[in-house]
């Protein structure tokens, strides 16, 4: 697989600064029971990635000690470690609003039986990834029988007040097929509250539009096709400087499955340390330190699909 790494650190990317942390976003692992075309990390069922008990409990230290009052959960399909269970309600009980980045099949994996209702008990916001509100589509990303499984998870995620009761917020996202930028996402959460409720009688709170980042499988996939520097050229022909004030990485820290902290999921993948430096910063050496607010946040080329067009982040467009 080509590696798109050495593209991406050279960059005139404009330079940004962090503010108060808000948002602590921690990667659970790698393990997944899909292997999506998109996916920035590589995930399949193959991974054995995981984060150990002794991190998770490094992690909510972190956010004992913290501003952060958001926990978001990203793998792979972060449902699948040991310990997402015992993390969710630890952060919970702290009153900490808990995301989880779901993928929807995994609802239905042997011994997940009782997942949905285990996050709706937690009151847990979901954000799903659904590429498009028809099956080729999502297909085409995700696999084959990927598209009725979704269908029904959204389903069962109703049944339990998903989407319709204000403590059960049920978010959709959308990931375009190949090199463009997603459409307006006010559009296109019309489009799908219009067809998903016409054809499954299917209902959800916000569709959030996300760019796919020239890294990893997606990035290794443009380089293939010769289509990586037309991409890139779109990315950056797109740029809006306005996206520089909201982007997440100002506000979040992203934290890997080993500990490490990086200033977002996409320098985490590609192994680009917090503060510009050689080393890597554990978890564990943040507790007893001050706040990163007003350094420096690490860019690269890449940086340019967070602000290209509407912008693109974990809660979607940026400019509405």
């Amino acid at each position: 697989m080509q590696d798109s790494r050495p593209l991406l650190l050279q960059s005139d990317f404009p330079p940004i600064r962090r503010a108060a942390l808000d948002t602590l976003q921690v990667n659970l692992g790698y393990l997944c029971n899909q292997s999506c075309a998109h996916c920035h990390v590589n995930a399949g069922p193959t991974r054995t990635e995981l984060m150990s008990r002794e991190t998770v409990d490094q992690v909510l230290a972190l956010l004992d000690a913290s501003t952060a009052g958001v926990v978001d959960l990203t793998g792979g399909a972060p449902e699948l470690n040991p310990h997402f269970r015992y993390l969710v309600r630890e952060a919970r009980r702290r009153d900490v609003k808990v995301i989880d980045r779901c993928n929807l099949t995994v609802l239905f994996e042997p011994g997940q039986e009782d997942l949905a209702a285990f996050l709706a008990e937690q009151r847990v916001e979901i954000t799903a990834s659904l590429p498009c509100y028809l099956r080729d589509n999502v297909e085409a990303q995700r696999g084959k029988g990927v598209y009725d499984d979704s269908i029904n998870a959204l389903r069962r995620l109703n049944a339990l007040g998903y989407g319709t009761d204000p403590r059960l917020q049920l978010n959709l996202v959308y990931n375009p097929v190949g090199p463009v930028l997603p459409p307006p996402q006010a559009a296109l959460q019309a489009d799908y509250q219009r067809e998903l409720g016409q054809r499954f009688g299917i209902r959800f709170n916000q569709l959030f539009t996300i760019t796919n980042m020239p890294i990893s499988r997606f990035g290794a996939v443009l380089l293939a096709q010769g289509q990586y520097g037309s991409y890139m050229q779109l990315l950056r022909d797109s740029f809006s400087p306005a996206n520089l004030d909201t982007v997440m990485c100002r506000n979040l820290l992203s934290i890997d499955w080993r500990g490490f902290i990086y200033d977002c999921d996409f320098n985490q993948m590609l192994d680009l340390p917090l503060v510009a430096s050689d080393r890597r910063i554990h978890v564990s050496e943040l507790i007893h330190q001050a706040g990163l607010e007003g350094r420096d946040i690490v860019t690269g080329e890449h940086c340019y699909g967070c602000t290209a067009g509407q912008g693109s982040s974990c809660g979607g467009a940026l400019e509405g």
